[in-house]
């Protein structure tokens, strides 16, 4: 059954070529014919069979068997419709031309395909249930963002708290870096010289900031970890001579003496005539520092001669926090 609808509007289903006063054999067309059946070669009006040419090319050339004389006169006439597809115009197709369930899926592009699915998907994303829910604007649902969603560094647990910068840390902080370091066997303290105390035995260290190998018995503040530090510091062990004698305790800072008075040191003096005297000097102090400043722990002693400090000294600090 031939198509009912409207088909593509033509300037003219037939088209015509004529040749006077030509000596040729060939002839070119403004239009492509799809075979010779679909033209009508006439010379001086006899119809020509189709063996008495030939067409080639797009728009299409015929060549005749014999060239033409100058007194002949040759027509074409080109059935469009001839061996061609009726194609409806544009626009031209209505709905109600159209059956039921005509277009399917597997007549349209891959890409309008695609398209619809994905737009398909995002209207069922948008009335979906749970977590996070709403036809239209998003809402979270209640208690529906818990631990394992969040991408917060450290450990979650009882004791801590998730910080502004997304990570866990515990509540109140810690006082540190921490340190406390100790002598493994007795040391001699040369008169009249304050001597840098070699502690070579760390009991505790948080940050590995106490030097036991290289240069003993320094503390030096972390990076990131400057502020408000304590210190405590003892030692042990003179022996006391004749005569008044003088010993002494200090923390130096970055190498230079650091702290006089109440604020540094003790001042242990041996009573005149006194022999055979232990003493054991400590002190206290709180020092503002910055990261890389170290601190050591110094003693002096004007005995006579050489003396020894024992195992019993000590050296130890912490940070502040909250001030």
């Amino acid at each position: 059954m031939s198509y009912l609808g409207k088909t593509q509007f033509k300037s003219s289903d037939v088209q015509r070529f004529d040749v006077t006063s030509s000596t040729s054999a060939t002839h070119a067309l403004s239009w492509t014919a799809p075979n010779e059946q679909s033209l009508i070669v006439t010379i001086n009006g006899v119809k020509q069979q189709d063996d008495a040419y030939s067409i080639a090319g797009s728009p299409t050339t015929v060549t005749l068997t014999d060239a033409l004389i100058t007194t002949d006169k040759l027509e074409i006439v080109g059935i469009v419709g001839v061996g061609t597809m009726n194609v409806p115009g544009v626009g031209s197709v209505q709905t109600e031309l159209l059956a039921d369930d005509a277009v399917t899926a597997d007549k349209l592009a891959n890409s309008i395909n695609t398209e619809i699915a994905a737009n398909t998907a995002k209207v069922t994303n948008a009335t979906h249930t749970g977590d996070v829910t709403g036809a239209t604007a998003l809402t979270i649902a209640a208690d529906a963002v818990d631990i394992a969603m969040l991408s917060a560094t450290g450990t979650a647990d009882a004791t801590t708290f998730l910080r502004g910068d997304n990570a866990w840390a515990s509540a109140g902080g810690d006082n540190t870096p921490s340190f406390s370091g100790t002598l493994a066997s007795d040391t001699s303290i040369t008169t009249a010289t304050w001597t840098c105390l070699p502690f070579d035995t760390a009991e505790w260290d948080t940050d590995s900031a106490l030097d036991i190998t290289t240069n003993k018995g320094r503390f030096t503040v972390p990076a990131g970890e400057g502020g408000k530090y304590v210190f405590h510091g003892g030692a042990g062990g003179f022996t006391g001579g004749d005569g008044w004698e003088l010993m002494r305790l200090a923390l130096y800072k970055n190498g230079a003496f650091q702290t006089d008075g109440g604020h540094g040191y003790l001042i242990e003096v041996i009573p005149y005539g006194g022999t055979g005297w232990d003493t054991f000097l400590t002190l206290s102090a709180t020092m503002l520092l910055s990261a890389a400043d170290y601190v050591e722990l110094y003693v002096y002693q004007n005995l006579s001669t050489s003396n020894t400090v024992t195992g019993v000294t000590y050296f130890s600090g912490f940070k502040l926090v909250g001030v």
